[in-house]
């Protein structure tokens, strides 16, 4: 039933009257919506975030609009319970949460913000830690630990500025309170600042992963760097730039969160259907996949509201685990050791059937004889692989049987091909973990035998530099190029994409910040050939000059390849634009179609001193909105945007910004997006993320905080319901 209702601030039932202009404020619901209108000191206030959250539900549960050119709004289709309803928006002080039920009209009259400093605090992070000093260019290369403090292999500001966004912001969410205030706890022990973030860094079970970056850009010049930045904070400082409201059809988003997984538990990506058919697993369970904190894979039923969890099996029960890895004292937990994965399941994938699969560790890294030397596996054959860090496992929904199929080479993002043997590309994320190499499993033949050992294979990426257009003898990665050869390339796929218009694989290769090795980063373009391990073909592309650090990739229907860029940018790369030849000797550098790309500046301020062509903002990954499931058209790439705090999408060369107020800190590693059903038009489509962040308790709600599952909707304008 509709309920047709005038809302008004004051006396009058039908108008406000400001400056002598009157506005209308009629807002008409359902019974499963809650409407109203913000207003403030000078009237409606357009463009503020209305929050409806519950715990009535069997998980947490939320859901967020915008408020319009009038302050109105409609939050639609909330499920039945109790909420506490309230306003956030920049330039104001939070309002007190109103207790309401679905079928309510509510009227905000919201305060402004006390002060600059309480309005910065929520501001996304990247208005924070772009206040970070990077050494200027003159400081570079390194000159070891007697000079200034780098490491000689850090040649460049481009190579730190990637590893700061490529290593440090990609697990963490910099510019979040978390962050950019040191704890009590380590500055009572420290008493000054720096040996403070050298206590931070050494806290909680990634400390060795903390000291290989940490050991990347010099221990020295990290605590310096990093410390003079929070002194700063403290003897208070403030972001030089500042985030707008949401404008236009920014206005038009729904996010609906639930809790899921656990405070201690974070997770790294999510998945709800088949990339190739959105309309697959309609209205189904979400996945997630928790990496190195657990092996419960979390799940949520988002028509019933019920978050759930399934356990990841592997090969060998004595394989240690994240509880095993050596830990200092956390700020947050003390000693306690919140990690206890074994499996380190870093991404999740849907096919065809519903069945859901997972980069998984399943034992410890040394292969089986099969991978090696004297196998009779074709792979084997061409390039035996001692190690392994991660492989491969499947999940039936319909029957909960686990299938583990143990990989000569190591996995890290999965992808299924379009062909007729419905292909699985697995990267191997980096060079030390695999480097040179893409691995696959025939997946046609793995269900019709169960063999994962025959149904996998592997390619060395090489590049034709000798242009005969086929793959002869090649020399190493390390060798100079042989005119009379093809050339080996040490760089790994750590995106990794099957192109939807022909058989190309492509994949995107880190530069030195997150890689640790002396090359640029790459898209990569491999052709498999007949005979994949023999006569597969790479062509690499190094982005255009004045930009650096590609992370993630994402093809549209239209051919045209999407990455984002550390320098700030999101970049397209269109293959059928490049001029000169593609293979031959100069092919091997990448520098041969500059032609072929176009980069769009993020939005949001740069750091200080740095070509302000680029920007401080940070996106982890990329997805192209193939189907026009989200509205904002097909083919639309969508940038994750961790400094941002948002997912921002190129809509016909301009940036659509959906930031996410709620909680503070939102930070996610990839999208996806499902249609559940055609005929409910908005309704009954979104696109699904969660927290990426390893550390909730950094962000809103410290160590109460859970891991979030988000549905992302755009509706025809804001008070659509």
């Amino acid at each position: 039933m509709k309920l047709n209702q005038w809302i008004a601030a004051g006396a009058s039932a039908f108008a406000l009257m400001y400056g002598g202009a009157a506005i209308a404020a009629n807002v008409n619901i359902s019974a499963h919506d809650i409407g109203g209108q913000v207003t403030g000191e000078k009237g409606p206030e357009a463009g503020v975030w209305i929050i409806a959250e519950t715990k009535d539900l069997p998980t947490k549960y939320a859901k967020i609009v915008v408020s319009d050119d009038q302050g109105r709004f409609v939050i639609p289709e909330l499920p039945d319970a109790n909420y506490k309803v309230w306003v956030r928006g920049y330039g104001l002080t939070d309002s007190a949460a109103v207790e309401s039920r679905p079928g309510k009209v509510l009227d905000f009259k919201v305060k402004p913000a006390a002060s600059a400093a309480a309005d910065a605090q929520h501001y996304p992070g990247m208005y924070w830690y772009s206040l970070l000093d990077i050494p200027p260019s003159s400081e570079f290369p390194g000159t070891g630990a007697k000079g200034n403090k780098m490491p000689e292999t850090m040649k460049s500001q481009a190579q730190f500025v990637d590893t700061v966004k490529n290593m440090c912001q990609s697990c963490h969410a910099l510019g979040t309170r978390g962050i950019r205030e040191i704890p009590k706890f380590f500055m009572d022990q420290a008493h000054d600042s720096q040996t403070a973030w050298a206590m931070r860094t050494q806290a909680g079970q990634a400390m060795e992963y903390m000291a290989t970056a940490i050991n990347s850009v010099g221990p020295d010049k990290v605590y310096e760097t990093f410390s003079k930045w929070t002194d700063k904070i403290a003897a208070g400082a403030l972001p030089f730039d500042k985030p707008e409201r949401p404008k236009g059809i920014e206005r038009n988003v729904v996010y609906t969160e639930w809790d899921w997984a656990s405070p201690t538990h974070y997770q790294h990506d999510a998945v709800s259907t088949d990339k190739r058919n959105p309309h697959l697993n309609a209205n189904g369970l979400i996945y997630g996949s928790p990496e190195e904190s657990t092996d419960l894979i979390p799940t949520l039923d988002p028509v019933k509201n019920v978050a759930s969890t399934i356990k990841e099996p592997y090969l060998d029960p004595k394989m240690t685990g994240s509880a095993d890895a050596p830990h200092g004292t956390s700020a947050y937990w003390g000693d306690e050791a919140i990690w206890d994965g074994h499996t380190s399941i870093h991404n999740v994938m849907m096919d065809e059937q519903g069945k859901v699969w997972f980069t998984a560790k399943l034992r410890p890294p040394a292969n089986p004889d099969y991978c090696k030397q004297g196998s009779n596996l074709p792979s084997a054959k061409a390039d035996p692989q001692a190690t392994a860090a991660r492989e491969l496992s499947r999940f039936d929904p319909a029957t909960g049987k686990w299938d583990l199929i143990n990989t000569c080479f190591s996995t890290h993002h999965l992808y299924f091909g379009h062909d007729a043997n419905d292909t699985l590309w697995m990267s191997a994320g980096g060079p030390g973990a695999g480097g040179g190499m893409v691995g696959w499993l025939n997946t046609k033949q793995f269900r019709e035998t169960h063999d994962g050992v025959a149904s996998q294979g592997w390619t060395a990426l090489v590049i034709d530099t000798n242009g005969n257009g086929k793959r002869d003898a090649y020399v190493g990665a390390k060798d100079p190029v042989d005119p009379t050869k093809d050339k080996r390339i040490a760089a790994s796929f750590y995106g990794i994409m099957p192109s939807p218009v022909d058989d190309s694989i492509w994949g995107q290769a880190m530069d030195r910040g997150f890689s640790r090795v002396d090359q640029p980063g790459y898209i990569i373009r491999l052709m498999p050939g007949p005979d994949p391990t023999n006569t597969a073909l790479a062509e690499v592309y190094q982005p255009p000059e004045g930009t650096f650090g590609p992370r993630g990739i994402d093809i549209g229907l239209d051919g045209v390849v999407w990455t984002v860029l550390s320098s700030g940018h999101l970049g397209s790369f269109d293959r059928k634009l490049c001029k000169g030849p593609l293979n031959g000797p100069t092919t091997a550098d990448g520098k041969q179609c500059p032609e072929g790309w176009h980069v769009y500046r993020l939005p949001g301020p740069q750091f200080k001193g740095l070509d302000p062509k680029g920007s401080a903002n940070h996106a982890y990954y990329v997805w192209v909105d193939r189907y026009n499931v989200l509205g904002l058209g097909a083919n639309v790439p969508i940038a994750e945007a961790n400094g941002a705090e948002a997912l921002i999408a190129l809509v016909k060369g301009k940036f659509v910004t959906l930031h996410v107020p709620y909680p503070l800190g939102f930070f996610t590693k990839n999208v996806d997006g499902r249609i559940d059903d055609d005929s409910k038009g908005w309704k009954g489509r979104g696109i699904w993320t969660t927290s990426g962040t390893r550390a909730n308790f950094h962000g809103e709600g410290g160590k109460e905080a859970y891991p979030k599952v988000f549905k992302v909707q755009m509706r025809p304008d804001p008070l659509a319901h």
